[in-house]
């Protein structure tokens, strides 16, 4: 391991082989996109039938379930969700390649746009109308989401669902028990993944409280963390990282 002569030393090191990473693979990216998820995910089970569309677990226990108790119907109800979930994933791994070659804007940039788009018209979707057009649009878009944004400054992350970050955050602290020397590094990480967790937590919680003031537009908070990401990423990709549309995120 090399030595520093002083604290300084160790810094200026650190700053001078620092991995460059992609504006659409930055952490905060992540957190927006996570805050963001978490609100779609309990706007659809509040408001839209109580599906859950960030991932499909969830959704195959309620599945398990109702045919366990011979509720044929009910059952065949949450393949609707499972089905979108799917397609959003085969949609995302087509589409990138051809709006690389485009090489105007980033996949990853347009699809935020995208979601924007798709959550503005839901907002105006009344509750007279079938819960499963909001339920398809918004399991498709996080789908989308999932398979799109992989990892967040080289650590592999989800940012639709929660199951792993608390998985890693077990992890981590293990490490912190077992291995002393790597007790900060494992620090940092866990902290990384506590950050995920209470992003979606906090979007959940804001969505949830707002819900009976705002109604079918209570997804349109949603829209507020997606638009920072857009403005971001968009700026990038016409500026900043313009001759480097051919390069793919970490993951891919």
């Amino acid at each position: 391991m090399q030595e520093f002569k002083t604290e300084q030393h160790k810094e200026l090191h650190k700053e001078l082989h620092r991995e460059f990473y992609l504006t659409c693979e930055k952490y905060y990216i992540f957190e927006l996109l996570t805050v963001a998820a978490g609100m779609m995910g309990l706007y659809t089970y509040n408001l839209r039938g109580e599906v859950f569309s960030n991932a499909q677990t969830g959704n195959i226990v309620k599945m398990a379930a109702a045919f366990g108790r011979g509720e044929f119907w009910r059952g065949v109800y949450y393949v609707i969700p499972f089905t979108a979930y799917i397609l959003g994933t085969i949609i995302s791994e087509i589409l990138p390649e051809k709006v690389r070659r485009a090489h105007f804007i980033r996949w990853d940039t347009m699809l935020v746009g995208i979601e924007i788009a798709v959550l503005l018209l839901i907002g105006f979707m009344p509750f007279t109308w079938p819960d499963q057009i909001a339920q398809v649009a918004i399991n498709f878009l996080c789908a989308m989401q999932f398979n799109t944004f992989r990892q967040a400054e080289g650590v592999p992350m989800a940012t639709t669902f929660l199951t792993n970050h608390v998985r890693q955050v077990g992890i981590s602290m293990a490490r912190i028990i077992k291995h002393h020397e790597q007790e900060q590094e494992a620090r940092e990480k866990m902290m990384k993944h506590v950050k995920i967790i209470l992003a979606f937590f906090l979007g959940g919680a804001i969505v949830t409280a707002l819900s009976s003031y705002l109604q079918e537009r209570t997804i349109w908070l949603a829209i507020i963390p997606l638009s920072a990401c857009f403005c971001v990423m968009l700026q990038s990709d016409l500026v900043y990282e313009r001759a480097m549309l051919d390069i793919k995120p970490r993951g891919h």
